[in-house]
């Protein structure tokens, strides 16, 4: 059984349907999820850089092993100190190269100016 009993048609032109496609697209749903969400008051972000769930996991494993070095620190009463500024500088890596991910601009994909104009 369907969740949504009440079906729903608009006409747009197609400007507006290259917008609503290019929009929905971004954001990685489909053009109904992507009106859903603005009627429930979102606007769906874009979807992150290829790389991003790559990064999140690899956060995640690096922040474990601090969790366990700081466990068993506490429990010891010892830092191992090697392996914690290891970790930290894994941790600073990462993070750097997230960084440059998420901020770096990407290649011209379009060339600018009059296609038609020739240079000197």
């Amino acid at each position: 059984m369907r969740r949504r009993a009440i079906r729903i048609q608009v006409w747009v032109n197609y400007d507006e349907n290259t917008r609503l496609q290019a929009s929905a697209k971004k954001s990685g749903l489909s053009q109904e999820g992507y009106i859903r969400s603005l009627i429930n008051g979102y606007v769906p972000k874009a979807m992150p850089p290829k790389d991003y769930f790559a990064m999140m996991r690899e956060l995640h494993a690096i922040g474990n092993n601090l969790n366990q070095l700081a466990a068993k620190a506490h429990a010891t009463g010892h830092l191992d100190r090697g392996a914690f500024q290891q970790e930290a500088d894994q941790l600073r890596r990462a993070v750097q190269q997230i960084q440059l991910a998420v901020t770096a601009p990407e290649p011209r994909t379009v060339p600018q100016g009059n296609p038609n104009v020739h240079p000197p």
